[in-house]
């Protein structure tokens, strides 16, 4: 490979590794150029498999400040720079492992840590994130029905409430209510009475008097 064209390889391995969310080493020794195409589609658009020189991944990695195992850079590579869900991508891997055994999963790297096949196959197994997301939207909804329901049987009963007859303690405010007021009044008319009754009764003996003075002058 020319200098010029070995730059620019070595310069879009660095972007990739820096763009990459994971990055899977692998060998294809064996695959035919159908299979790397049908491997290609399973991997989706997010993710990226070059196959590339085994000189030109240990500089790209190292430019790109990405440890890769030298042991894993041997034989006919080819690097799949996942973005997006790592989890679908190693099932992608996995599954077409299944039926293509010539594919080899050496090992990578998942979150900046080196990581080796096992743990690819182990991450293979989790449940995807969009599997995730339809299981946590599905018991968001399960969640939003539930609360409808009770807020549903809330409304019912209230509107129950309303439509039967006045509690006792509604019933019994306005007399509550009044009940100062009739004590004020009762209280009022009582002295007023004892008032007029004191008044009539001081009057009494003054009237008295004056009735049998006449009667003693003559």
């Amino acid at each position: 490979m020319a200098r010029p064209d070995k730059a620019a390889a070595v310069a879009e391995l660095v972007e990739d590794f820096k763009s990459a969310d994971a990055t899977v080493v692998t060998e294809y020794r064996g695959l035919t150029v159908t299979s790397i195409k049908e491997l290609r589609r399973s991997l989706g658009i997010g993710t990226k498999y070059k196959v590339a020189k085994n000189t030109l991944v240990k500089i790209a990695a190292k430019e790109a400040g990405v440890e890769v195992d030298d042991a894993l850079l041997t034989g006919p590579t080819a690097v799949a720079f996942v973005k997006g869900d790592s989890v679908a991508a190693a099932k992608s891997l996995k599954n077409f492992q299944k039926e293509n055994p010539f594919l080899v999963i050496k090992g990578g790297v998942f979150e900046g840590k080196q990581v080796t096949t096992a743990e690819i196959m182990k991450l293979a197994d989790l449940e995807s994130r969009e599997v995730l997301l339809a299981k946590l939207a599905g018991a968001m909804k399960a969640s939003m029905a539930k609360a409808a329901r009770a807020f549903d049987a809330l409304r019912i009963k209230r509107e129950a409430e309303a439509g039967a007859p006045a509690a006792p303690v509604e019933a019994s405010t306005p007399a509550a209510e009044a009940a100062p007021v009739a004590e004020a009044v009762t209280a009022e008319t009582t002295s007023q009475v004892a008032a007029e009754a004191q008044a009539e009764t001081s009057a009494e003996p003054a009237q008295a008097e004056s009735s049998t003075e006449p009667t003693e002058n003559a």
